[in-house]
């Protein structure tokens, strides 16, 4: 089966050589004897193929957390197209060695980003290639956290049948119809079923498909409906599940861009006041959460960094401090952050892996200076690419693949230096003539520092002498 992203061209089609007249018309009567939707607008019993319907069976051996779950997870990353569940051996055993080394919380999709169609048909599942990934994070010790997006066809209005699913991106960011919540909410149910040891849940991805185009703002009554449905049938399944949502994209203009201002505005621009709009409706209309999810990048809309790359990551902390104050006390999760724009197929070559590190690192600063107590990296793994710019390791297609790379070794760093619960000191003295370009976060433990200059600098941090690389980050113990 194919592995299916936003930009996937995996549409997977099957050609049938036909010799002769007589073997093409049977091909022909058996197709329509098998392929007739029924009275129930289903399919036939060959677009079937492959699933089941036993889908809230319970998979794997599954161990159960101790204890009641924790709202807030730390920092982590989510599973992508490809991830380490496919691969040369040897390079798997490393890729699971490196996730292991420092276990962390991971997010997977049920439909898409590695995913198949879950749901193909009304009551007909397929769950291999989650089940694929659900066992990699169980065997790598992470903390799994279920994305319940994107929706079967039949839910938006395609054909039903495990050969129907179309994996355009048109198709895959359709939300589901009004009259197939309640079904889309079943399907979240029997997910939570069939892997009983996860217990995060986040209810769609970045309110896709839910753009009234008609009324130019977003449909939060739609979406707070289906997330409502969600959040109940969850709790139904097992009352300790965590929910969160609204994954709202915090996006921004610049500051002279007046469209849509808000008050919730800085250097590097201003937080599009429809966004604000749809959070406030489903903060007061939603019927329960246990964490607050939110989703951004650093660069406007029109990818400007402003006032340049470092400092635009303070949009990080403003966005975070302002959920924070509405959110109850709920913890706030960033369940995607982006601090370099990429180009028309979204990718991301333009800079050095120094300089992106050290901008991630400036990013993972800003949230935590915020109040965000969880936030997740999003993988841009690839296939054979042994540049495979920002990946968190070798691509496990290489013999020598699965080693951990720059951003795996901040990640991993961050997350075990400043868990949930720290409590940061705000007044590391820097030297004066470099507080511009130096950047510090610290405990009472650790103290974390960024050269913002492609440059060398020689300063001094916490009382220590030090020569910093261009774009270096440095760990100091207290």
């Amino acid at each position: 089966m194919g592995r299916h992203g936003w930009n996937s061209g995996a549409r997977r089609w099957r050609f049938t050589a036909l010799i002769g007249v007589g073997v093409a018309a049977i091909a022909l009567v058996l197709t329509m004897c098998t392929a007739l939707p029924g009275r129930d607008g289903t399919v036939g019993r060959d677009d079937n193929a492959g699933t089941t319907t036993d889908g809230d069976k319970v998979h794997g051996t599954p161990v159960p957390p101790s204890g009641a779950p924790k709202p807030a997870l730390g920092w982590g990353f989510t599973h992508t197209q490809y991830s380490a569940d496919e691969g040369e051996a040897a390079a798997l055993r490393r890729a699971e060695e490196t996730l292991s080394a420092r276990p962390l919380p991971q997010i997977q999709h049920i439909m898409g980003w590695g995913a198949e169609n879950p749901e193909p048909s009304p009551g007909r599942y397929r769950f291999d290639e989650l089940d694929s990934r659900v066992d990699l994070i169980r065997r790598t010790r992470g903390t799994p956290v279920i994305t319940l997006c994107c929706a079967p066809d039949w839910m938006k209005g395609g054909k039903a049948g495990a050969e129907n699913t179309d994996w355009s991106r048109e198709a895959l960011e359709t939300a589901p119809r009004p009259e197939h919540y309640e079904d889309f909410a079943k399907l979240a149910g029997t997910v939570a079923r069939r892997y009983p040891d996860v217990r995060h849940f986040i209810v769609w991805n970045e309110f896709k498909g839910f753009f009234d185009d008609s009324r130019r703002r977003w449909n939060h009554e739609g979406y707070t409906e289906l997330y409502n449905l969600v959040y109940a049938e969850l709790k139904r399944v097992n009352k300790e599940n965590l929910v969160g949502g609204p994954y709202l994209v915090m996006d921004s203009y610049e500051p002279r861009d007046k469209t849509y201002a808000s008050a919730l505005k800085g250097p590097w621009g201003s937080v599009d006041q429809r966004v604000l709009d749809s959070y406030t409706y489903w903060n007061e209309h939603k019927k329960g959460a246990d964490f607050v999810v939110i989703d951004g990048a650093s660069y406007t809309r029109h990818d400007e960094l402003l006032p340049d790359e470092f400092r635009a990551t303070e949009k990080l902390t403003a966005v975070s401090e302002w959920i924070g104050d509405r959110s109850g006390g709920l913890p706030v999760w960033w369940a995607e952050y982006y601090v370099e724009p990429g180009d028309d197929d979204d990718d991301r070559h333009g800079w050095s892996e120094t300089r992106r590190t050290a901008v991630h690192a400036s990013g993972l600063m800003a949230m935590a200076r915020g109040g965000a107590s969880t936030a997740f990296y999003w993988n841009p793994q690839n296939r054979g690419d042994a540049e495979c710019a920002g990946c968190l390791w070798r691509p496990t297609q290489l013999p020598d693949g699965g080693g951990g790379l720059p951003m795996m070794k901040l990640l991993a760093r961050f997350a075990g230096e400043f868990p949930p619960g720290t409590r940061y000191d705000g007044s590391v003295p820097v030297a004066a003539d470099d507080a511009r370009h130096i950047r510090v976060l610290a405990d009472d433990r650790t103290v974390l520092v960024v050269n913002t200059l492609g440059r060398p600098v020689r300063t001094k941090v916490d009382g220590k002498s030090l020569d910093l690389k261009g774009y270096e980050v440095r760990w100091l113990e207290r």
